[in-house]
């Protein structure tokens, strides 16, 4: 028998995460391992579809807790009252099977749910600025619609059904197998009318019985600003047609966002490097500093060394959480050549300034001497 998944590894998470936590991880291994962006890849995109299928029984409560107990009690399939699959009758195990077909295999009521339409996923480029700033673009795809004529049900009038035979309209049957450890009778989905206990008499003459008819999908949508490359938005009913009467599946939009030239976004705080002259770190002086909208005008104190950030509060990304930063480094930038005039008065220069004027060169040249006893100048 196989080894079952754990789903915890999968999304790499502990056992106690919480939903937000689920989420969250979901969300940034299904970005990171989504088809879009691994053509062709067949190991990524069997790892997409590990990750939707860890999702999809961790985010749901119910699942959560059944999957609890089987990794705890390997084969006993299921989970009920107390924490034993059997206890108080068949109530435990009846709900699994409900849930995997539809209805109890021991009779009460008709519990049979339609099928639900397969989810799509579609991803949109943005720019830096359209991602910070929100935008609104026209998305288009091909999906398989509901069809109008029979309501999604496939039948004439979406009304042309009779008890399907088979499964007497229960919508299941009984499969009985022999294997080596004896006879197993199993307990699965009607083949003739897809666990749906009806069947069709007159089909549909618009989409041919099948309930759904092959369109192009467009519509614009609004994308809010602040969103990031983790972020996504979900249109309940846009994916696929369930095709038997069942709900259609959702839409989720996903970002590709282009870098900015100059800025660098981490959440909501943005992130520039610039350039000063070796006499603005000395003496200070105002820069301008690239923004999201304009450019911002920064004082730069005398003595500021290579490497210091600023922060220019409330001028990072707006989002729903708040707003963030802009945070500057400045670097002096040391010319690469020199003609020999200027060689030579930046040696005047230099020769001019005592060892006590230059704070990190003194105390090197304090640390040689205690450490080595040895006495060294400016260099």
């Amino acid at each position: 028998m196989a080894e079952k998944k754990n789903y915890y590894d999968v999304l790499g998470i502990s056992k106690t995460a919480s939903q937000d936590e689920i989420k969250s991880a979901y969300r940034k291994l299904a970005k990171q391992y989504h088809p879009d962006f691994h053509p062709g890849d067949a190991a990524a995109a069997e790892k997409f579809k590990e990750i939707n299928e860890a999702n999809a029984v961790l985010s749901d409560e119910d699942k959560r807790r059944q999957y609890d107990y089987e990794l705890e009690h390997p084969g006993m399939g299921g989970f009920g009252g107390g924490g034993n699959p059997f206890a108080g009758g068949f109530g435990g195990f009846e709900d699994i099977i409900s849930s995997v077909f539809g209805g109890s295999p021991f009779g009460g009521g008709d519990t049979r749910r339609a099928s639900r339409g397969a989810d799509i996923e579609q991803t949109i480029n943005l720019s830096f600025l359209d991602a910070i700033k929100g935008c609104t673009k026209e998305i288009n795809y091909m999906r398989n619609e509901p069809c109008p004529a029979c309501s999604g049900t496939g039948a004439k009038g979406g009304t042309a059904f009779k008890k399907c035979v088979r499964c007497g309209g229960s919508g299941r049957v009984k499969f009985q197998q022999d294997t080596i450890f004896g006879r197993t009778i199993q307990v699965g989905a009607c083949p003739d009318c897809n666990g749906t206990g009806k069947q069709i008499t007159d089909k549909c003459n618009d989409c041919k019985g099948k309930g759904y008819l092959r369109k192009e999908t467009r519509f614009t949508v609004n994308i809010p600003a602040g969103v990031d490359k983790d972020s996504s938005l979900r249109k309940r009913g846009f994916g696929q047609a369930a095709g038997n009467g069942g709900e259609s599946g959702d839409l989720y939009v996903y970002f590709r966002i282009e870098p900015h030239k100059l800025l660098r976004r981490e959440d909501k705080d943005l992130y520039i490097t610039v350039p000063i002259s070796y006499k603005t770190a000395v003496l200070g002086g105002k820069i301008q500093v690239a923004g999201i909208d304009d450019v911002q005008e920064l004082t730069v104190p005398e003595g500021t060394a290579s490497g210091t950030r600023f922060c220019l509060r409330g001028k990072g990304v707006r989002t729903v959480n708040g707003t963030g930063n802009l945070y500057v480094t400045v670097e002096i930038d040391i010319p690469s050549r020199l003609s020999r005039e200027q060689s030579k008065k930046l040696d005047e220069y230099e020769s001019g300034i005592p060892l006590k004027s230059c704070d990190n060169m003194q105390k090197y040249a304090n640390n040689i001497s205690a450490l080595y006893g040895k006495k060294i100048e400016k260099q």
